[in-house]
């Protein structure tokens, strides 16, 4: 069986889950990991190679893009414009729509397919709040996600100037709505102030309760457990009070990584272009026989 040759762009929490998560899925291979430090190469990377850019590896199918949010659309871009496919875990909800289109122009120019935003929120739970919809096509989803770390805000803060260290927990509050606790060390020279209201006024946080608190070691605080709680009572039909409930309780970094190895194969079944979780037929995501899944599974 000829294997899916991966790359792995970025090798952060994210990044080594993947890498965990290609290893445990027969159809695929490791073709190399891209870092911006290629001679930091750790033991479980000395078999791969281990380069500053995708362009340097041999016959990428579909690079998996482990980099922050901010940084998807110039990475997934390079990556398309090589005629590489790609998947992500971009999670600004409000730009979603936007990056889809940006990446869908340059996808179809050079044959490429990128599936977007491929996480368990957004990801897997719009996959849940879609089929919701169609259950109940009239009614509320709330989602309430945590306790627990969230990395894209929580790398958002480390990006901002004065923090040396951070870490950001999302506390349900109820019907959608949430707090953010931010726990920061400041680097020296920076007044925990000034860093504390650059972290309030960051898109992340500003539409939120956030509350920015300074500590001596973040790495004691750390736990990479999350979950999430979606529910819907609406209508089906002319029916009242359908009550729909779906939970789980995650490794974060964990399950987004296989995610988006499920999507990795998911864009070698696509005609070219770019597409979010939802557009995609969830057989495509799985290994397998598609007779033999259908059986199983249906």
């Amino acid at each position: 069986m000829k294997k899916i040759r991966a790359a792995i762009v970025g090798y952060g929490n994210i990044g080594q889950y993947v890498l965990d998560a290609i290893l445990s899925s027969p159809d695929f291979e490791v073709a190399g990991i891209v870092r911006r430090d290629p001679n930091n190469v750790p033991d479980e990377l000395k078999k791969y190679p281990v380069v500053k850019t995708v362009k340097e590896l041999k016959d990428v199918e579909v690079a998996i893009l482990c980099t922050p949010t901010r940084s998807v659309e110039e990475y997934a871009k390079e990556c398309l414009a090589a005629g590489i496919n790609t998947v992500d875990s971009y999670d600004i909800h409000g730009g979603i729509v936007a990056l889809r289109r940006s990446l869908d122009a340059v996808a179809k120019a050079n044959n490429a397919v990128s599936v977007i935003s491929a996480g368990w929120d957004p990801g897997t739970d719009s996959m849940v709040r879609s089929m919701f919809e169609f259950m109940a096509p009239k009614g509320i989803t709330y989602t309430n996600f945590g306790p627990g770390m969230s990395m894209g805000h929580t790398v958002a803060v480390k990006a901002i100037k004065g923090v040396k260290a951070a870490l950001s927990m999302t506390i349900p509050v109820g019907t959608g709505i949430h707090r953010r606790m931010v726990y920061i060390e400041v680097e020296d020279g920076h007044n925990f102030a000034d860093v504390a209201a650059a972290i309030k006024a960051d898109d992340y946080f500003a539409h939120d309760e956030t509350h920015v608190m300074q500590v001596e070691c973040v790495d004691n605080l750390k736990d990479m457990g999350h979950g999430v709680n979606m529910v819907r009572k609406g209508v089906s039909g002319d029916t009242q009070n359908q009550l729909l409930d779906f939970n789980m309780k995650i490794n974060n970094p964990a399950l987004t990584a296989q995610v988006l190895v499920a999507s990795a194969r998911a864009t070698l079944k696509q005609k070219p272009g770019a597409y979010t979780m939802i557009e995609v037929p969830v057989i495509d995501y799985i290994y397998g026989d598609k007779e033999a899944l259908i059986k199983k599974l249906v």
